[in-house]
């Protein structure tokens, strides 16, 4: 999982897109636009990470580093 990638996601692209390509992602296929990511698995990662940090955002007003902290709380929770 690498920051930059998924707050590149964030600035510029759609939820609408961001769910599209976790579709593409998700059925072998190639994302309409460029995600970074070592293989298919890191892309679908920045994809989620992306998605879960601008629900975040809209649901609670919260600014990208606020919703980004909350997320990587989560991550640290689910593999410790």
């Amino acid at each position: 999982m690498k920051i930059p990638a998924i707050k590149r996601l964030v600035e510029n692209q759609t939820l609408q897109d961001l769910l599209e390509a976790e579709e593409a992602l998700l059925d072998e296929r190639k994302p309409s636009f460029e995600v970074e990511g070592a293989d298919d698995g890191e892309q679908l990662t920045h994809v989620f990470a992306a998605i879960w940090i601008l629900n975040h955002m809209k649901d609670h007003g919260a600014d990208f580093t606020t919703s980004l902290r909350e997320y990587t709380k989560k991550v640290r929770v689910s593999i410790s």
